[in-house]
């Protein structure tokens, strides 16, 4: 791991603390130097751990950025691969379970399997692959993926069972079996709060995707529709607690769709001609970067 670059005396920490003179030169075989060979001899008053340039080769300071306490070695031309379809792989399938359970497919009601989901797969590995967006310098890849890594651990911290005891908080009534002042509907409307503070962050970003692609712009719009119905059936629960079926059930179908839209937008971002005999269609809208170059070459083959 050498370099190719000339040593920099600057670069030696033994040199920069003013006692380079320490440091002198004195012939190897008495004082008339009969080998004609100088070595350099040590003053241990100073610092006896000191690294010296030995070679051609400079030996520069550990990079922290890249933890590597040896040699130092440019990055530069570093590729680093697309994060994106492992962050919509994990969504996707955390937001398929959970849409089922939302559906009532097969009389499954309690969301409780979602919480590993949502901490592991979801949570975790989304919010991993929105900080490599960060790194490969994708704003808006950064922004959504770490958002709903967040949205998935912080639902997993909701539905807990008996860790957080958020759902307990809101009980009418308590252990004991007193009233807490809270009404029956009283988590109802705050998680009905939360999904909707998602349905307005999800439509942000449903704005940043107009210029994009068809299934990108449709993996947002479903999305938003799922939030939409979930946080209208939370707000719209009856006089019993029971939040509204036929709302809850449209958010589960929606979030379906974008379910699988995320799984087929990250196998648009896998599939290649290395691995894959077909590249997977997204559909440029015309008025977008792509689809005016499209058009653009278009026009000019049939002039």
């Amino acid at each position: 791991m050498a370099t190719t670059g000339t040593a920099d005396p600057n670069l030696n920490k033994e040199y920069q603390n003013g006692n380079s003179a320490s440091l002198d030169h004195a012939p190897v075989n008495g004082a008339n130097g009969s080998n004609g060979t100088a070595a350099r001899r040590y003053d241990y008053g100073g610092n006896p751990l000191a690294h010296m340039n030995t070679g051609e080769s400079a030996r520069f300071p550990a990079f922290g950025g890249e933890f590597q306490p040896g040699l130092y070695r440019p990055t530069t031309e570093r590729k680093f691969a697309n994060p994106a379809p492992l962050g919509l792989s994990a969504f996707a399938l955390t937001t398929f379970v959970l849409s089922l359970i939302n559906i009532g497919v097969r009389g499954v009601a309690e969301p409780n399997i979602v919480v590993a989901l949502a901490f592991g797969y979801g949570g975790l590995v989304q919010l991993l692959a929105g900080m490599w967006e960060m790194a490969v310098g994708n704003t808006f890849g950064a922004t959504a993926l770490s958002s709903y890594g967040g949205f998935w651990l912080s639902l997993a911290i909701v539905l807990t069972p008996g860790g957080f005891e958020i759902v307990q908080a809101y009980s009418p009534t308590d252990a004991s079996g007193a009233a807490t002042g809270n009404s029956v509907n009283a988590f109802n409307n705050a998680f009905g709060f939360f999904l909707a503070g998602w349905f307005i962050f999800t439509f942000i970003l449903l704005l940043c995707t107009l210029r994009s692609t068809v299934a990108f712009f449709m993996l947002f719009f479903t999305l938003d529709l799922a939030f939409l119905f979930l946080f209208l059936g939370h707000l719209y629960s009856d006089a019993e607690g029971k939040t509204n079926s036929g709302l809850i059930k449209a958010g589960g179908y929606f979030g379906i769709f974008a379910a699988f839209l995320a799984w087929y937008n990250a196998l648009a971002g896998i599939a290649d001609d290395s691995n894959s005999f077909f590249v997977i269609p997204v559909a440029h809208f015309p008025w977008s970067v792509k689809g005016r170059e499209r058009r653009g070459k278009t026009e000019r083959e049939t002039v």
